[in-house]
């Protein structure tokens, strides 16, 4: 059964963890102690109604706040495909969470407050679901009950969007905008009468229609390796395989291909899954690969097409997304990772902040904090073989690792 990764997004209060509860709540997709502890806690609380949004925040302070904090991760199934939502933190001090969220889903939901419209959040999660490329976005505007249901109040916030996606560089993809109560469960699941103006699908009904073509694929193979295979048994005395998972597009028996960094050339010998071969291996597939030729192979090493080599280079330019309470200043030095890779880096140049709400770049900056998301080049120790974000999601990646704390300091999604 395929499966569609989806992440929410929105400001506070905005009904994230309300609207994926009544999903699992409609579906029949909620567990029956969970639904008595929902159910034995609106009581405690004195609520006339169901409290969804303990359906997913699980730390005992989002509980006793009313807050999402980590990233929740929700897995469900129709009859037509299973779903993984991440529920993201809407507190500005959270974002950080929401770019690890959205980092590998296929779509994403943008609560809007129909009371409140687009806000200053709004255009920061808009941002980041274009920065990470996400192809489908949802604008789902919730708390129609609490402005009357108002076809008017509904078009005023698509149409101060709109002038949002016009700024932005959001080409390719799709965007569409369904108006939903969470709390009451109209055009959720199940189509509303107070919404009867609204001739579009439901929320559920839209992510069931939407394609779910992985975030991955981009016609360029990469192929990691994750770790060599040598029984050195009886039976395969000679079995040299390497195993990795298979990123960008298939692997086939008999592709000439190039390991990296040594760009030794040889072919694609066969393909296993466990114990069994195959003629093609499809991207997003865990696999054991064996060569025609005896080459000198490690873990960390790349296999790619021979006409697919990506970049090799000692200096990346990458946008940053900033997680660490200790600024990014120039000059300082984080391990940078890579895949399997770590590599020493320097920030070399802080080029200009980036505004999350497109309205252009801050230059002169010497310093990036938590949140702020800015165009930085480093200078690396050696060299790593890569593609920009925009043409291979996975190869285009990389996190900022403190050497200190050893705590992630940053995600970087490269530019050149």
């Amino acid at each position: 059964m395929e499966v569609l990764k989806i992440a929410t997004a929105g400001s506070v209060d905005d009904g994230k963890s309300t609207l994926i509860g009544r999903i699992l709540y409609d579906t029949k997709s909620m567990t029956d102690d969970k639904l008595e502890a929902i159910e034995r806690s609106s009581k405690l609380k004195g609520y006339d109604y169901l409290d969804f949004s303990l359906a997913t925040d699980g730390l005992v302070a989002e509980r006793e706040q009313g807050i999402t904090i980590d990233v929740a991760h929700i897995y469900f199934s129709t009859a037509k495909r299973s779903y993984i939502i991440a529920d993201t933190p809407g507190h500005i001090e959270y974002t950080r969470n929401m770019v690890t969220g959205a980092s590998t889903s296929q779509a994403a939901i943008i609560l809007i407050d129909a009371r409140h419209g687009v806000i200053e959040q709004t255009y920061r999660h808009f941002f980041i679901n274009n920065l990470l490329r996400v192809k489908d976005v949802v604008v789902a505007v919730n708390k129609m009950d609490l402005v009357d249901f108002s076809e008017e109040r509904f078009n005023e916030i698509k149409a101060e969007f709109e002038k949002l996606v016009e700024k932005s560089n959001f080409e390719g993809r799709q965007i569409s905008y369904i108006p939903v109560s969470a709390l009451k469960g109209d055009n959720v699941v199940f189509k509303s009468t107070n919404l009867d103006w609204y001739k579009g699908a439901t929320l559920m009904d839209h992510l069931e229609s939407l394609d779910a073509e992985d975030v991955y694929n981009n016609g360029k193979m990469r192929l990691p390796v994750q770790l060599v295979i040598r029984p050195k048994t009886e039976d395969f005395h000679d079995f040299r395989g390497y195993a990795g998972k298979v990123y960008g597009a298939d692997l086939s028996v008999g592709d000439a291909v190039l390991v990296l960094p040594s760009k030794t050339r040889s072919t694609v010998k066969d393909i296993f899954f466990y114990d069994k071969k195959y003629g093609k291996a499809g991207r997003q597939s865990s696999v054991t690969v064996t060569l025609t030729d005896n080459v000198n192979v490690s873990r960390g090493d790349m296999i790619v097409k021979v006409d697919e080599i990506p970049h090799i280079a000692k200096q990346v330019t990458a946008t940053v997304s900033w997680m660490d309470a200790e600024k990014l200043v120039p000059g300082a030095k984080y391990l940078l990772q890579h895949g399997l890779h770590k590599v020493l880096a320097k920030v070399q140049t802080i080029h200009h902040k980036i505004a999350t709400d497109f309205s252009g770049v801050e230059t002169g900056v010497t310093e990036v904090s938590m949140n702020d998301i800015a165009s930085v080049t480093f200078q690396l120790n050696k060299a790593i073989f890569f593609d920009t974000f925009e043409e291979n999601r996975t190869n285009g990646a990389f996190i900022l690792i403190d050497q200190q704390s050893n705590h992630t300091a940053g995600v970087g999604f490269i530019e050149a």
